[in-house]
């Protein structure tokens, strides 16, 4: 889009750590490590959208950051969609529950959360299911989304309000990535 570049930013508590301009004709998956590179990751925990739920992320967050992650997990992974969606839920306890009210609707989020292992995904160590219930102030509409998530942090490092922070976008401590138009 002419007059329009798209930017890859790593966020803290706010404050813009880094930023990359995405090349034409490229995505901001491939300014990831380039993006993080610079910065001391060890021991804190990366949050991303869909986009960067990359294999090679991960591990590279692991095992060279000494960096844990949480990565929502959409179409783009099929195969790990799949497995995550075929996971028994209905046996799982709802772990946490909030509700908010803004930008004009009512919202209720239930998360329930459970470890995990052979997952298609490197140092996946419990996955997340967020049942979203949105319902439009003005219209009275209501909206229910199911998304998913995998996490490197295990039970005894991120208790289940922990996990639904981070992946709601609030974050005590966590280190964000975002994709921008400008």
């Amino acid at each position: 889009m002419l007059g329009q570049r798209q930017v890859a930013a790593a966020t803290y508590a706010g404050i813009v750590l880094g930023q990359r301009q995405v090349a034409a004709k490229s995505g901001e998956t491939t300014c990831f490590t380039d993006l993080l590179e610079p910065l001391n990751l060890h021991g804190a925990v990366v949050t991303t959208d869909a986009l960067h739920a990359v294999r090679e992320h991960a591990t590279w967050l692991a095992e060279v950051k000494n960096a844990d992650y949480i990565v929502i997990v959409k179409g783009n992974q099929k195969y790990l969609h799949r497995q995550l969606k075929r996971l028994p839920w209905r046996d799982v306890p709802l772990a946490d529950k909030t509700r908010d009210h803004a930008h004009g609707r009512d919202e209720i989020r239930r998360l329930k959360v459970r470890t995990v292992g052979g997952l298609l995904f490197p140092h996946a160590a419990q996955a997340a299911q967020v049942k979203r219930r949105r319902t439009d102030a003005v219209t009275g509409k209501t909206t229910i989304t199911t998304v998913y998530a995998v996490t490197s942090l295990t039970a005894e490092h991120a208790r289940p309000a922990h996990l639904a922070a981070y992946i709601r976008g609030r974050p005590d401590h966590a280190l964000q990535l975002l994709g921008l138009t400008s």
